[in-house]
């Protein structure tokens, strides 16, 4: 299979590769950040992006992400992801096959697993080119659904949170607001109702609005109005981006922890947070419950230990908040200071 592949060479970065099969219509390219805590391990995306420079922004920003991802969720895995530059509508097995054997290419030092745009199905397809590829729903020793580990995790987020507010590990009383009820979000509404918290839920879903309100006793409001209300927690479970100017001055919460990937908008909004007075769980320290169950499927999946791992989470987020308020710093700053000693040593 003629694979024509361009190395490109950026600071920090440990390899980063664009590769072309002309006869399938397969492009892509793989970035390797850093293999320092075992070898790079992120999701394949699929955009139809208008120019190769969108790609290559995309995949450096989400690489150096799972570094710091798989470093604070303390698993022995690198940060790496991998963008495929394509109309997701127009797939085609013969593609995935050679991008399959475009990561076999790295040997190892780059692991797939499934992201935005990309299916089972098309992991087989990968898998026919390459075994560098986990999380293949329904394949023998497969971690399955990630939901039922990040959810665990989001929720011994929110243990720790309130802990840090209250003094108490306890959700029993606690007010929390999810914008989004999908698998995660309904199961850190699952956990937070069996805590004893009560739940004001939005989400473009009427039946998963239904479900939430007819299991869990939870309160349904608008997608605008989640911001308003008055909670312990706030906890953005859909998109990103959702932590802006604007939206910020809108917040009657006393903490946000939620799944969602890259709430920040930008990095003086988590300050704009901590000038606030509002206590903010980096998001990528608390939703590594998808990496941790890739990583226990790369052990050999046991799903009691990828669930008993994610309750790591609270003692990361009891560091970081420690730190954070003994530096009178925003938490995501130590966030990222603490993935970096794990990655580089201390420095």
């Amino acid at each position: 299979m003629a694979i024509q592949t361009e190395v490109i060479e950026i600071p920090g970065y440990e390899k980063i590769v664009y590769g072309e099969d002309s006869k399938t219509g397969m492009k892509a390219i793989v970035a390797i950040h850093n293999t320092t805590l075992g070898p790079a391990c992120g999701g394949i995306r699929m955009l139809p992006y208008a120019k190769r420079e969108e790609a290559m922004e995309d995949v450096l920003r989400l690489s150096k992400g799972m570094s710091y991802k798989s470093a604070l969720a303390g698993i022995g895995f690198g940060g790496g992801k991998s963008v495929m530059i394509g109309d997701p509508s127009k797939k085609t097995t013969e593609m995935f096959i050679s991008f399959g054997h475009f990561i076999d290419s790295f040997e190892g030092q780059y692991i797939a697993a499934k992201d935005m745009n990309i299916t089972g199905r098309d992991l087989f397809d990968v898998k026919r080119g390459t075994r560098y590829v986990l999380g293949i729903d329904g394949a023998p020793g497969s971690s399955g659904d990630p939901s039922p580990v990040t959810a665990r995790g989001i929720f011994r987020a929110m243990e720790a949170t309130m802990e840090e507010l209250t003094g108490k590990r306890d959700l029993n009383g606690a007010k929390v607001a999810i914008q989004g009820i999908g698998h995660v979000g309904f199961g850190v509404a699952e956990a937070v109702k069996k805590a004893g918290g009560s739940l004001w839920v939005c989400d473009v879903s009427p039946e998963a609005l239904e479900k939430a309100k007819r299991e869990l006793g939870a309160t349904v409001v608008g997608l605008d109005e989640i911001y308003d209300i008055p909670c312990d927690i706030f906890s953005p479970s859909a998109r990103g981006a959702i932590l802006n100017q604007a939206n910020l001055a809108r917040l009657k919460c006393k903490a946000v922890v939620g799944c969602a990937n890259n709430q920040l908008a930008t990095p003086e909004d988590g300050h704009r947070l901590h000038k606030q007075g509002i206590l903010y769980a980096p998001d990528y320290a608390v939703n590594s419950g998808g990496i941790i169950n890739i990583f226990v499927e790369y052990e050999g999946y046991n799903a009691d230990k990828a669930l008993k791992k994610a309750d790591s989470i609270y003692d990361t987020m009891k560091e970081i908040f420690r730190r954070a308020k003994a530096e009178n710093v925003p938490p995501f700053l130590i966030a990222d200071k603490l993935a970096e000693e794990r990655i580089y040593g201390k420095k």
